[in-house]
């Protein structure tokens, strides 16, 4: 079989999340069967006709009408979406002020929303988190074990039909799904809250979620 091609997609704005950092941690993450592309341009989500597959690793999600309508589009026709940490990040975007960092919306955007089944809330402080696999039927998490990383515990929002494959027991938050998947039109859904920097996304167990999240989202199984 001939490897899956697969976007990856991140940006540079913020001192956080640099994709020029990040992007070759997460290629790092994969071997022959993954061809990848690291990119920074939000008009290559127009045509993904060459890609099995997106992996995004965006801060700020704002896309154009022609953006989201090529990523969505392509996801529901049977294209896989891969949202790996600030993914889910849908309230974040670039501040117009060059002097501010970042600035928020208030409520995330809706398509993409719908489309990763969730949406990050807030964080605590990052710490070494104890992350459970508790769903051992599906092929993403089959043969995985519990891990424990260093990270940036996401508190997130997740629909009741999103398949949770791994949760977090954090002092502050209790329970909190971490990994999970589901469905989207004839497309597949991977999502991953672990990934913030180094420490978590050069981690072997984390590696192996990307790696193996991806390949189930492309169809590689």
């Amino acid at each position: 079989m001939a490897p899956r091609s697969v976007l990856v997609i991140g940006g540079n704005r913020f001192p956080f999340h640099r994709f020029e950092d990040r992007g070759p941690e997460i290629a790092a993450a994969f071997d022959d069967r993954i061809d990848v592309t690291l990119t920074t341009d939000k008009h290559d989500l127009v045509d993904l006709s060459g890609y099995d597959a997106v992996l995004d690793y965006l801060t700020d999600s704002s896309l154009t009408e022609a953006q989201l309508e090529g990523l969505t589009s392509f996801v529901a026709d049977g294209g896989g979406y891969v949202g790996i940490h600030c993914a889910s990040d849908l309230t974040s975007t670039e501040a117009d002020d060059p002097e501010d960092v970042i600035d928020f919306h208030d409520e995330p955007f809706p398509e993409l929303r719908e489309l990763i089944g969730g949406h990050f809330i807030t964080h605590p402080e990052q710490a070494a988190l104890d992350i459970h696999v508790i769903d051992h039927h599906h092929p993403v998490t089959a043969a995985m074990d519990d891990l424990t990383v260093w990270d940036e515990p996401y508190v997130v929002e997740a629909d009741d039909d999103v398949r949770v494959l791994a949760r977090m027991d954090h002092p502050e938050h209790a329970d909190m799904p971490v990994v999970w998947v589901k469905e989207y039109g004839d497309g597949r859904v991977f999502y991953s809250s672990l990934g913030h920097g180094t420490p978590s996304l050069t981690h072997e167990g984390v590696q192996r979620l990307v790696r193996e999240g991806t390949r189930w989202a492309a169809r590689d199984d």
